[in-house]
């Protein structure tokens, strides 16, 4: 099938073309023609299938047809994301397949300064993507007028669920026209994804290229299991002796991802970190080094794990496994876009085992273990532990501290506050904290919720991709 069989202009055939593309992919021939003749869309696929092409296409279609000359430039349709690297990258898309159009595009995100995207939206906008905090701010100052939305597409609806936007995204639906089209596309899908598509959409065309949760075909998946101390020796080693060019690593923590792209650096590893809590030029700077190699190593939150589409991208890294399960596929999916191949490797700790079954449970399959290969600095702390690394089956009670040494060294939370997995400026071992029982799912998400809240200053606005909350209880991007 072409593009052109789906019913597109020309000028948007022309524009796909001019990328490389010849052929539609499965969530794009089975999306298009819905949007195109006016149903809601219920829509999921892998991560780097196509999506965004499956709504943005249609959508400047639609934008060009009905037009009205003379007629004041609104935003007549509206994308929300999570994140603003996928805002950014939705809207570079954007531009680019309607380059051959006289359709504008703006973007709009936290993080920067407000006022040059209101000078953008007083010059007239057709299509606006944005994040949900930071559209609000703007309708708060009567910088936009939504009342001409006739089209709304939720992206990477589960990230927005998991991230606690559904207050946002409720107050940004009252702002617009009760009718209008709908769309949610999701990579995953939920009970909360199903209980917001029954909210939102009126008998929507569903469009479900692969099983939930499946990852890409192309990728290729290993582990190893290696102790909290030896992964970022291995992770060292990984890529100097397969001399990897380009690796983006996937940490649980802002401070985690800081130290260890510092402990990269400190190996001779070119890297940066990315997260929430940088300065949007800072993470701008760092991602535009990645995509030019001019870094090796990108070490990142969640935050990066939507948004980031780096062409033949050869590698991700789960340094940390994640809380939620699903975020594994959204990881991994960083690599094999767009049809190509890459690897997905993970270093599993004993205390990670509980989150790796999970894991396993949603791919429903198990993923390969690889031995660890042998290098000196491995050696060296396999030495350290008076042998080689024991699992979690292995491990017996003598082997952790006694409970007078280890409460001495924690904090009022009860956790031991050295316990990072590296090591001190004195250079000796740290103990590993004595392993926590095995939570359920919902007992992860519930906590990493509230740990991510709880890290946030009083009273202020990230204005980022990992959302503050404010008075009144909801959350800003």
């Amino acid at each position: 099938m072409s593009f052109s069989a789906l019913g597109l202009l020309p000028e948007l055939v022309r524009a796909v073309e001019e990328k490389g593309y010849t052929a539609p992919t499965p969530i794009q021939a089975g999306t298009i023609p819905a949007i195109l003749a006016g149903r809601d869309v219920l829509a999921g696929a892998q991560t780097g299938t196509g999506k965004t092409a499956a709504f943005v296409l249609p959508i400047l279609q639609q934008l060009t047809q009905s037009r009205t000359s003379g007629a004041r430039v609104v935003p007549r349709a509206l994308v929300l994301t999570p994140t603003r690297e996928l805002a950014a990258q939705i809207a570079d898309n954007a531009t680019g397949y309607g380059r051959h159009l006289a359709v504008r595009t703006t973007v709009v995100f936290g993080g920067v300064s407000i006022n040059p995207q209101i000078d953008q939206l007083r010059r007239g906008c057709d299509l606006l993507i944005a994040t949900p905090g930071r559209l609000l701010d703007l309708s708060e100052q009567g910088a936009l007028d939504l009342s001409r939305v006739r089209c709304l597409v939720l992206d990477e609806a589960d990230r927005m669920l998991d991230m606690g936007f559904l207050p946002a995204i409720r107050r940004v639906l009252k702002l617009l026209p009760a009718e209008r089209q709908n769309m949610l596309f999701s990579a995953t899908y939920s009970q909360d994804i199903r209980a917001l598509a029954q909210r939102l959409l009126h008998d929507p065309v569903t469009v479900e290229v692969a099983s939930r949760n499946a990852t890409a075909e192309r990728v290729t998946q290993c582990l190893y299991r290696v102790p909290k101390e030896g992964k970022r020796h291995l992770l060292a080693h990984l890529i100097n002796a397969g001399a990897w060019q380009q690796v983006l690593v996937f940490t649980r923590t802002k401070h985690g991802a800081n130290r260890l792209a510092k402990q990269l650096e400190d190996a001779g590893i070119a890297a940066a970190a990315i997260h929430g809590n940088k300065s949007q030029n800072a993470r701008t700077r760092a991602l535009a080094d990645f995509k030019a190699v001019r870094i090796t190593a990108l070490v990142a939150t969640e935050v990066a794990a939507r948004g980031l589409d780096i062409k033949e991208l050869p590698h991700v890294v789960n340094y940390e496994l994640p809380n939620v399960p699903e975020d594994y596929v959204h990881r991994i999916g960083r690599t094999a876009r767009a049809g190509a191949s890459g690897t997905a490797v993970s270093l599993v700790s004993a205390e990670e085992e509980p989150l790796l079954r999970d894991i396993e449970k949603v791919l429903k399959q198990a993923i390969p273990v690889v031995s660890v290969p042998e290098f000196p600095l491995l050696a060296a702390l396999a030495d350290s532990n008076s042998g080689t690394p024991q699992r979690a089956s292995e491990r017996t009670h003598s082997s952790r501290p006694s409970a007078q040494r280890q409460s001495s060294r924690r904090g009022s939370g009860g956790r031991d506050r050295h316990a990072n997995g590296g090591h001190g400026s004195s250079g000796q071992r740290r103990v590993e904290p004595e392993v926590r029982p095995a939570q359920t799912v919902e007992q992860r998400r519930t906590e990493t919720h509230r740990s991510a809240g709880s890290r946030r200053p009083a009273g202020g606005r990230s204005g980022g991709a990992e959302p503050s909350r404010n008075a009144g209880g909801w959350r800003r991007a």
